[in-house]
């Protein structure tokens, strides 16, 4: 039995950034943009998935060890 291969996050997103560069510069054809777009948001998934369950792990790390619950905060989207 082969087991699942470990998401890497870091070299996701390094993959995801070098896509948006290529698909911001304007100079793929079409259908190859189109395929970049859809293999950018399986690795946007990918993320997400990642960063979910690390968000959990520590979750259940705190109130193991006693730690008081964690406080929502909100992300700046206007940081460019």
């Amino acid at each position: 039995m082969t087991s699942p291969k470990k998401f890497n996050l870091e070299k996701s997103l390094a993959d995801l950034e070098e896509l948006v560069e290529e698909l911001e510069s304007g100079d793929l054809p079409l259908e190859k943009a189109m395929k970049k777009f859809e293999e950018g948001i399986k690795l946007t998934r990918g993320c997400q998935t990642a960063l979910k369950e690390a968000e959990q792990k520590v979750e259940i790390l705190l109130k193991s060890a006693g730690g008081e619950d964690l406080e929502e905060f909100e992300v700046d989207t206007d940081v460019e």
